[in-house]
């Protein structure tokens, strides 16, 4: 009897116990920021008043909100 105990027991600890799981981070980078550094320009977050907003600098000098420069050339 004692021996059924016993092996219920260590049935349910081995069966409440998980194999650790790898954690990926699945996730896309912001394409406009994506597409500012492939224009060849570099980007910038500023902190605004409505939160955070990136600006691309491009080669020419000119600076551009991202998301107006991937509309600009993705119409």
């Amino acid at each position: 009897m004692k021996k059924v105990i016993l092996l219920i027991t260590a049935g349910a600890i081995a069966g409440c116990s998980s194999a650790p799981q790898n954690s990926q981070k699945i996730g896309m980078a912001n394409p406009a920021s994506v597409y500012c550094e492939q224009s060849g320009g570099t980007l910038k977050i500023k902190d605004t008043a409505d939160g955070q907003t990136g600006y691309c600098t491009l080669p020419d000098g000119s600076e551009i909100e991202e998301w107006a420069l991937f509309r600009r050339d993705h119409k």
